[in-house]
């Protein structure tokens, strides 16, 4: 992995549980353990239109090293690279534990 290309500062956020005595469920995404390195890369950029707006879905590729934090992210977990909130769509190993792929989209409304 070339640690060059690692340029962003990556936050990983996690849904907290709310107990309210009669069941859990899922609250707001908080901070998941420390900001990482990452490397980032556009893989799909497309428009479409509904309902009188334009929204733009952007697909980005995150490149982090392994580590037990990283291995640890679930498609249910969130990712903020330079202001912005993506959800994740998948993730796969690099290698023997070297590196942990993430493919994580966007959606803006325009």
């Amino acid at each position: 992995m070339n640690a060059g290309r690692m340029d962003r500062r990556v936050q990983f956020l996690r849904a907290g549980i709310i107990d309210d005595g009669l069941q859990e469920r899922l609250g707001p995404h908080v901070p998941y353990g420390s900001p990482v390195w990452a490397s980032k890369t556009p893989i799909s950029d497309g428009e479409r239109v509904r309902a009188d707006t334009v929204a733009q879905d952007r697909t980005d590729r995150f490149v982090v090293r392994y580590s037990a934090l990283t291995a640890s992210i679930t498609g249910k977990d969130r990712l903020v690279c330079e202001g912005v909130t993506y959800g994740i769509a998948g993730r796969k190993e690099i290698g023997r534990r070297e590196g942990i792929e993430i493919t994580a989209s966007r959606v803006d409304a325009v």
